[in-house]
Parts: structure tokens; sequence; C-alpha cells
């Protein structure tokens, strides 16, 4: 039972309230003096303390000073008579968790008490109830015939269910997994059937990475006003909905939705957004611009140069800035000179971190267990966010003149089934994705086969006839050495593949409230 101080120096007049709280299950330790309040609190343990702001002696504001520095953590909330502001500014002052005005009932105490101690439970139960009346309605929505627009609804919602329950009953997490699961099973189907005609230039097709400068850069540079376009390295949707809720104190956020190009990964999506083109238009197009091969961190080397291009033949004859912030130091150079960049009419950032806690979390066992699931990954995602060079960005460039994209170039998955592929030396080593000469896997309903890269605007070059994509959850394990790698990779975040978490990804336009 939550354990409770009450202190107030006219306490026997508070017996009505006390006998009305222990009725509900709370235990009452009632005292009359800021002094006794002290000398307990050092003994023992309370959940949660009633202060009395005019006390006789040592009054409500010099003991709550005492109290927080025994226990900074416990929720205090003060009575007082007086409506002054100075009272409040100073109780608020000293992290008072609430405050009520005298004379105070009954109700109000076990509304504030319930507010203080049991809001995680009551928001638990009422969020799992919410998603109990709501799983049939959503599940009725998944079925071959949802449109692209509709699969962008579903993952948005069971994004918001998956924070909403994150510390909630097991039994219905599980039944929301399994339900994502299903929905990325018949999401990889959608995809299998449709992408090939988005890419092809079908009218009414989603938004896709080519499109993202030319629909959301470019009508503000057209306006001529200043703008800073940011790339998130790997960034998930609920990865943003965290970062969104931050800088929400600093900007006015509209989020929409896009779909990346296939394979989901930096060397085809990063460079398909800076270009404003397909792999395979790049590769035609620009062929020393375009590389293909095993090492993907030299793949993406040419991006400032392909913006470039692309802005020139959008007509946007202007001088812009190009920044990729792979480490801590990078960060803090950019973020130390970022209001430099805010002069240009246009700069572009690439930030790797989420992407490098990704491919982190593969390699440590560390990480892995402070994040052993999409939960844990996203809170330290949001944890770095916090104390991040990123977010102090954010925070200059909300006291300047300027218009802020938002986006990122792909997502990851929890990769938890694995699938044998079968390819010769020089097929690419990517887990989610491959490509070389007559590939095949195992789990056919598991696998998206690109037999004709063209269909796909992917690049057919020297030695590569075909590309496989994993769907759903899988991740591809070749014969050789099998078990070796099964175990070394599964239960570990990937990208390249076709998953809603891979796909569907935001695209914000923030403008600075200042």
């Amino acid at each position: 039972m939550p354990n409770i101080l009450w202190v107030d120096d006219q306490i026997d007049e508070l017996k009505s309230h006390i006998i009305f709280l222990e009725k509900k299950g709370y235990t009452i330790e009632p005292v009359s003096n800021g002094e006794d309040a002290i000398s307990i609190i050092k003994e023992r343990t309370f959940d949660m303390v009633f202060l009395d702001e005019q006390m006789p002696g040592m009054d409500g504001i010099e003991t709550l000073e005492h109290i927080k520095n025994i226990n900074p953590l416990i929720p205090v909330v003060m009575i007082t008579k007086s409506e002054e502001e100075s009272i409040m500014e100073d109780a608020i002052g000293g992290k008072i968790s609430d405050y009520l005005i005298k004379p105070v009932n009954p109700n109000q105490i076990l509304l504030t008490t319930k507010r203080l101690l049991e809001r995680s439970r009551l928001q638990n139960e009422k969020s799992a109830q919410s998603y109990l009346r709501q799983f049939g309605e959503l599940s009725s929505r998944i079925h071959p015939r949802t449109s692209w627009a509709e699969w962008i609804e579903i993952y948005k919602e069971l994004s918001k269910w998956s924070m909403d329950l994150q510390s909630g009953d097991e039994n219905l997490t599980q039944v929301l997994k399994d339900q994502l699961q299903e929905a990325n099973k018949e999401f990889g189907k959608f995809i299998e059937n449709e992408y090939r005609s988005w890419v092809q230039g079908e009218e009414g097709a989603p938004t896709l990475s080519p499109e993202i400068i030319s629909k959301y850069v470019k009508p503000h540079l057209d306006r001529g006003e200043k703008t800073m376009f940011f790339i998130i390295d790997c960034m998930r949707y609920d990865q943003w909905l965290t970062f969104e809720a931050v800088l929400s104190e600093f900007y006015t956020i509209e989020t929409d939705m896009y779909y990346s190009i296939l394979p989901t990964a930096t060397p085809y999506s990063r460079n398909a957004i800076f270009a404003g083109l397909y792999p395979s238009e790049i590769e035609r197009m620009y062929p020393s611009l375009w590389q293909q091969g095993q090492d993907e961190t030299s793949l993406n080397r040419h991006e400032e140069e392909l913006l470039k291009r692309q802005l020139q033949r959008s007509h946007l004859d202007i001088n812009f800035r190009y920044e990729k912030i792979l480490n801590a130091d990078d960060g803090k150079k950019v973020a130390d000179k970022i209001h430099n960049y805010s002069q240009s009419k246009f700069a572009a950032f690439v930030y790797n971190f989420v992407d490098t806690l990704v491919h982190s979390r593969s390699d440590s066992a560390v990480i892995k267990e402070l994040a052993p699931d999409e939960n844990a990954f996203r809170s330290i995602t949001e944890a770095w966010f916090m104390h991040s060079n990123l977010l102090q960005m954010f925070k200059t460039l909300a006291e300047e003149d300027v218009t802020v994209v938002v986006t990122t170039d792909h997502g990851s998955v929890r990769s938890l089934r694995d699938t044998k592929v079968y390819g010769d030396k020089d097929t690419a080593t990517n887990l989610r994705y491959k490509f070389g000469r007559n590939l095949k896997a195992d789990e056919r309903g598991a696998v998206l086969f690109m037999d004709k890269p063209s269909d796909f605007m992917l690049p057919e070059v020297a030695k590569v006839n075909n590309y496989i994509i994993a769907k759903e959850d899988y991740y591809f394990v070749y014969p050789t050495n099998y078990n070796k790698f099964q175990n070394r990779f599964r239960d570990t975040f990937q990208h390249g593949g076709a998953s809603m978490e891979e796909m569907i990804l935001p695209v914000a336009t923030l403008k600075p409230k200042s």
C-alpha cells in the first residue's frame, strides 16, 4: 500500500481526510511540524508527502528544501491558504509535484494522490482497454486490398500503441507484437504486388525517396526561405515521435510520411534522396558517382555532388552547404557553428548516430543487454537525443529565421527469423538484401525476388542479374557455417528489407515558434 507522510500544524483537524484515504487503501503518517517530518523521513521511506505551507517555526518552504535534500525524487504536494504568485514560485522552484489551495476536500486529496502515485498504472489500464477495443477494427483493415495510404495509418497506429503499452501487461504486449507481425506479413505481399508499378511511374503512387527534396525542400527555397535539411540516418517513425515530443517546445511541426525505395539501405535510399533519381538513373546519368560493392562506408561519398546536380536540374542556382556528421567530434564542430550555417540559403546535414547505434547493438553484448527489444532501443535513442549535439543544433536554429526539414533515409527492423540464401562468392553480404547472380532462398514467402533489376529501377552492373529483399523480420544466412551466423545475427536490428519499420518513414517540416 502506498505510504504517505502528511505534515500540517493542524493535523488533528484533518482526521476525516486521513480516514477517507485509509479506506481507499493508503497508509497515512501524520505529523504536526517540519522538524518531526524531517526526522521521520530520514528513518522511513514514503511514497509521497502532503506539506502545509504555513506552519509555525520551520515553514513548508524550508521543510521542502530539507526533504528534497534527503530524497530528491519523492513527490511533494504543497497545501497553502495563500494564492500569492510568489508563494507558488517559491514552491515550484523547490520542485513540488503539485499544490492545493485550502480548504481542501477529501476528493481533491484522493485525485491528486492517484494522479501522482497511480498515473502510470491507470494510464496503462486505460491504454490496454482502448487497444483491446480497437484490436478487431485494426485487424479488419489489414487485408489484400489495403492501399498504401491505409498502410501508413495502420503503421502509425501500431507504433503509437507500441509506445502506449510499453510498460503494461506482458500478455497484451505479446498480442500487439503478434498483430504487428501479421501486419508485416500482409505488408510484404502488398509491396511485392505494388512496388514495381510505383517506381515505374504509376499515377497515384506514394511519395518515394527521389521525390523528397523536390516535394518538401524545394518549395521553401522557391519562396526564398532559408532552409536547413537534416537526414537522420536509420531513424524509425517511433524514434521520431520521441524526438518530435522534445522539439515541439521550440517548433511548430507538421509530420508527413513517405515510402523508402528498395533496398532500404543507405547506398540506395539516401543516394536517391540527394540525387532526386532512382539508383539505375544515377548509374546511367552519372556513372562516376555511382559505386556498387561490398564496402557500404564508401558508397555515399558523392552525396554533395548528387545534391548539387539535382538543384541544377531544378534550376535552383544557389550555393549550399553540406555536412556529414559521423561521430561526436563532428557533431560538436557543426553545433558550435550552426548559426553560420543558418545564414546560408540552404544547408544539408546527414546525422549518422542512430545508424551507428543499430550496428553497435549487433556487435556489442552490453548494448544488446541495455536494449533487448524495440521499447528499450527507443528509450536509449531518446536518452541520446536529449544530450546530443543534434538537439543543440535544433535549439539554436529555433532562434533563427529558418525552415527546418527533417527526415530519414530508411528505418530498421528487429530481425528474429532466418532463411538460407544461396549465391556465388560475389554475392553481397548484407543481411536484409542481396544482389548477385541467380540468387535463391529457402523461404520464398519471406523474400521479394527482383529477377529483372531494371524493372525496379536498380542497376544491372557486372556480376549482378538479380536482387532479393527480405520481408517481415527475416534475415539471410548462408548454408556454410549456418548455425554460427544464425546465432550471431538473430535478434539484431537490420535494414535493407521490405517491412513497415524500414519503408514507412517520417518527413517533418519545422517552423520556429520564436
